[in-house]
């Protein structure tokens, strides 16, 4: 019956673990029952492959509840007709449940494409990481199963899988310092990838160490003689680098082959720290030390718990190795990494040093949940898990480890949002410095702080490295700068919509950005807006469907279409007596009324019109479609002092009248273009009220600002349509455009 999952209980039995044999056994039988009729690619039962992912999980040391949701990993996911989530916690409890659901992918997800699916599923694993790592540990073994079976796949999945795998699962376990996880899939993810440079690596491994076959034995036993004589206990292992990573040594970092220090490397396990540097000394009398190559990873551990002495030295003929100096503890975090701590995670200081180095993963997702951008989501996770480290000193002693290339603005969020908010310079080593400068492997870095500081520069986004400082900049700017987040974010709105379409207004410019804000669970506009200032998302997610919008409104409007009609229906006016009052316009029926027009819009005989009521200036004329409008009738202390107005209808150009507009011409950087735009508009008889230039954001483009007067929008028409006849003009705007 249970000759299916040998390898598991042989595993079982090897260790020295108390597990629940019964509750394993049953969710075997459970899943087997489940998978009963289902193959794998490869013509194997697809019970051979929940087997062996849990006969890995158990060499890792993990517990019962691990090994059964291993088992039963794929259940709810490829059996979802016969099971769910419900039974399983009915039947092993609610932490194989979890655990289960954890590992298992969204199956429907609403997102535009793959790609942002790819990042759904890897966001749910980070959430359900958060909860437990053991999910993650399960999922690296179930993914490294299905490495060591990919052959069965055909050549576009493996290439697929084999991508994923590289970047995604090969640098979380090296995060979490499951070495030979990490090895494993970066060489198997590597020969799917590039076979020719795997063979060429390959081939070179295997001449180089056949022809100095004996070159590692005779240092075993050198040391192995010097540590007898001191009474060390030890164990000596010896390796060779793996194909990955002088692959990655040899071609990305275009180092020749014999200027590789660690090809060879041998290993001292001893009992005790102090063991580890009285065999340090031991080393470095027999051997001459290469300068620059030690590095003590005991004193100042990497993330993810690695503790190592490491040093280089000559061996016989010159040859370069790597001495790994290590107590047994150490060796074995070091292959397990944080598989090998999950389960002291109860209060004692070594789980609270566990969660301490997990804690990225709670920043990434506190980024995440500020950001609602799947591209920075995955910027910020890649930065994290590939990232080498830079280990600095805060003027205390205590130990900080950066990315590489962090600056000492990233130092400062790392030691507390207060610290970095209130900065307003840096030391390093007593000197200051720039607070873009990236700081070097043990230098001090001490933050000036001031209590007047006016906080973060946005400049500070472009600048830093880590996702957990651009966090904590756009939370303050969130928090503290509200009304300026809404004006940016508005704007870099209003240009894009400008570029696509001069004829949407902006109400339906709010219109549209109502409509994206609720797919991603915001409901208001000005929400939509202040996220974008502060940074929480980016505009060029969204421009697709704020492209299609505009199209959209575009392809429907009439030719003179009335934006804010509806708003205009809500104002309380008197109806018209069709009387005639001062420039040509009727105000509310009103006769005589003191009027002038807006300068926002310069409303003209033909536009559709309203009056606002100003205090001590009478009635001030806008467009309907006036910004200004807008937001006025969106006030309630101001709408009620809206009131109509219209062109009188017996002389539509306002009894002979000239009226001010403005427009902004777009020209080629040219010698002799504003002569040419002047003499158009002299031969038009046309005046100029005033004229301004100034170079475009690009540099290659002049932007003139114009105010002429006409006599109605058919007058303005006519002379703008001229214009734009002109070889120099590129392009022609009603308004005043930034």
């Amino acid at each position: 019956m249970y000759t299916e999952m040998k390898p598991l209980l042989q595993a079982i039995e090897a260790s020295d673990k108390n597990y629940n044999l019964e509750k394993i056994k049953n969710a075997f039988l459970y899943a087997k029952n489940l998978h009963e009729g289902q193959m794998r690619q490869s013509g194997e039962p697809y019970i051979s492959h929940p087997v062996s992912v849990a006969t890995i999980v158990a060499g890792l040391g993990l517990d019962t509840d691990s090994i059964c949701a291993a088992l039963l990993h794929d259940t709810v996911e490829d059996c979802s007709d016969r099971t769910c989530l419900e039974t399983l916690t009915k039947m092993f409890g609610s932490e194989v449940a979890m655990l289960v659901d954890g590992v298992t992918k969204i199956i429907q997800v609403q997102v535009a494409d793959k790609e942002e699916a790819h990042i759904e599923n890897i966001r749910k694993m980070l959430l359900a990481m958060n909860k437990d790592i053991r999910v993650i540990f399960i999922k690296l073994c179930d993914r490294l199963h299905n490495m060591r079976t990919l052959a069965a796949k055909k050549e576009d999945r493996q290439r697929a899988i084999a991508l994923e795998t590289m970047y995604i699962y090969a640098p979380l376990a090296h995060r979490l310092g499951m070495q030979k996880i990490k090895q494993e899939l970066e060489n198997i993810s590597l020969y799917y990838l590039d076979r020719i440079g795997y063979d060429e690596i390959q081939q070179s491994i295997d001449k180089k160490y056949g022809q100095s076959r004996s070159f590692l034995g005779e240092a075993e036993q050198i040391l192995t003689t010097k540590l007898r004589e001191n009474d060390i206990n030890f164990t000596l292992e010896s390796r060779i680098k793996s194909v990955y990573s002088l692959y990655r040594k040899v071609y990305v970092m275009n180092r020749a082959f014999d200027e590789i220090y660690d090809f060879y490397a041998v290993r001292i396990i001893v009992r005790t720290e102090l063991e580890c540097y009285t065999a340090l000394g031991l080393v470095h009398e027999l051997f001459k030390s290469v300068p620059g190559r030690f590095k003590d990873y005991i004193s100042t551990p990497k993330p993810n718990l690695y503790r190592s002495l490491h040093t280089t030295v000559m061996g016989r003929g010159a040859v370069p190795f790597e001495v790994q100096i290590r107590t047994e503890q150490m060796h074995h975090e070091a292959e397990y990494g944080l598989a090998a701590h999950w389960k002291y995670k109860s209060g004692e200081k070594s789980g609270a040093d566990i969660d301490e180095k997990l804690r990225w993963i709670a920043q990434l997702l506190e980024s995440d949940e500020n950001t609602r951008d799947p591209d920075e989501f995955m910027r910020s996770f890649k930065t994290d898990i590939f990232h080498d480290e830079t280990f600095v000193f805060t003027p205390k002693g205590d130990v900080i480890s950066l990315p590489l290339g962090a600056t000492v603005i990233d130092f400062a969020y790392a030691i507390h949002s207060a610290v970095g908010n209130k900065m307003v310079g840096a030391k390093i080593n007593g000197v200051i410095v720039p607070i873009d400068r990236v700081p070097n492997n043990g230098e001090i870095i001490e933050i000036l702080t001031s209590s007047s500081s006016k906080g973060p520069s946005r400049d500070w986004l472009k600048i830093v490295k880590t996702g957990q400082a651009r966090t904590k900049i756009r939370q303050w700017f969130k928090k503290e700068k509200r009304p300026e987040n809404i004006v940016l974010g508005r704007s870099e709105v209003e240009k894009e919509v400008r570029r696509l379409s001069r004829s949407i207004t902006d109400a339906e410019i709010d219109e549209i950005v109502v409509g994206v804000a609720k797919r991603i669970g915001i409901q208001d506009a000005d929400d939509f807006y202040n996220t974008l200032g502060f940074g929480g998302i980016s505009l060029q997610r969204f421009l697709p469907r704020i492209k299609e919008e505009v199209e959209k409104i575009s392809a429907s409007k009439d030719p003179q279409p009335i934006s804010v009609e509806d708003e205009i229906k809500n104002v309380k006016i008197k109806q018209n007596t069709r009387v005639h009052s001062h420039g040509g316009v009727i105000v509310d029926g009103e006769r005589g009324c003191q009027i002038k027009f807006a300068k926002c819009c310069n409303p003209l005989p033909g536009d559709k019109i309203i009056g606002f009521i100003t205090r001590g200036f009478g009635v001030s004329l806008h467009k309907m479609d006036c910004k200004n409008v807008i937001s006025g009738l969106n006030d309630p202390e101001s709408k009620s002092r809206f009131v109509s107005a219209e062109w009188e209808k017996d002389d539509a150009a306002g009894f002979g009248a000239l009226y001010e507009a403005a427009l902004s011409l777009e020209l080629e950087d040219d010698i002799g273009v504003i002569a040419t735009i002047t003499m158009a508009l002299a031969e038009m008889k046309v005046s100029i009220v005033q004229i301004n230039m100034q170079k475009s954001k690009s540099g290659d483009r002049m932007i003139v600002h114009l105010a002429i007067r006409c006599k109605n929008t058919s007058h303005y028409d006519s002379i703008v349509s001229k214009l734009r006849q002109l070889p120099c003009v590129l392009s022609v705007v009603r308004g005043y455009t930034n």
